[in-house]
């Protein structure tokens, strides 16, 4: 099954400071039906404004995953932890027993653009941590790279996350493809940043779903074993998360 979330329909907040759109019910948004897709329970789409952002907030008993689009977000938590993030980092916090951390847009002039994912951990009570890794442009042009793993796999740039779960991020040109098989019982969440992306969910011999996505749109997959995935007539940036 494949459904498709296009852009327009997910629900967005303007807060005057903050641009957002929630894919899943957050704060005094509320949808019993769009909770979340497995362990992953909020996946927000942020826009900030030049000097602004989130003043520090605790957290606990989740994987926090931060991914920026354009712009650079400066971070700081009750780890002693304080740093950048920018385009071709991924930044991965386990709130485990509870931390606190702000977050702001570090420029005073340029708008800030991320996605924020929140995953379920597949443990409680976890010592907080805090991890960031670099990739580049080339890293993920024609391929899937992945980001973000399940802890106890070493791959080199991505960050371990303690769930069973892989974050991809790719960049697919026209002509360019991506196979992604899926195991019984997996699932698959997409988000196209920008550009078309062909999907194409084959499930064993029946007939195989295919789709368009444009920048915005998300996709929720399950029961299928592989995925395929092309370039459009704009190249295709997006994330592909591999869950349970």
């Amino acid at each position: 099954m494949v459904e498709v979330i296009r852009s327009a329909d997910r629900h967005h907040l303007d807060a005057g400071w903050l641009s957002t759109h929630w894919h899943f019910s957050f704060s005094d948004y509320y949808d019993p039906k769009n909770i979340s897709f497995g362990p992953l329970r909020v996946f927000n789409d942020d826009v900030i404004k030049p000097a602004t952002g989130f003043p520090a907030h605790p957290h606990k008993e989740m994987e926090i995953v931060t991914y920026v689009i354009d712009g650079t977000l400066e971070h700081t938590d009750s780890m002693g932890n304080k740093g950048q993030i920018k385009p071709g980092e991924i930044q991965r916090m386990s709130a485990g027993t509870g931390l606190r951390h702000s977050e702001y847009n570090a420029s005073k002039t340029e708008p800030l653009h991320l996605v924020q994912l929140w995953i379920i951990p597949a443990k409680s009570r976890l010592t907080p941590s805090w991890e960031q890794k670099q990739f580049s442009v080339e890293a993920r042009s024609g391929k899937l790279l992945p980001i973000a793993v399940p802890e106890g796999q070493q791959v080199e740039g991505a960050v371990s996350i303690h769930q069973d779960a892989t974050i991809y991020t790719s960049l697919l040109s026209d002509g360019q493809t991506a196979k992604l098989p899926l195991d019984a019982g997996r699932r698959a969440y997409i988000f196209v940043v920008n550009g078309e992306l062909k999907l194409e969910a084959q499930n064993g011999s029946k007939n195989a779903k295919s789709v368009t996505l444009a920048a915005g749109d998300q996709a929720r997959i399950t029961d299928v074993n592989a995925l395929t995935l092309s370039g459009g007539a704009t190249a295709a940036d997006f994330l592909l998360l591999d869950l349970p």
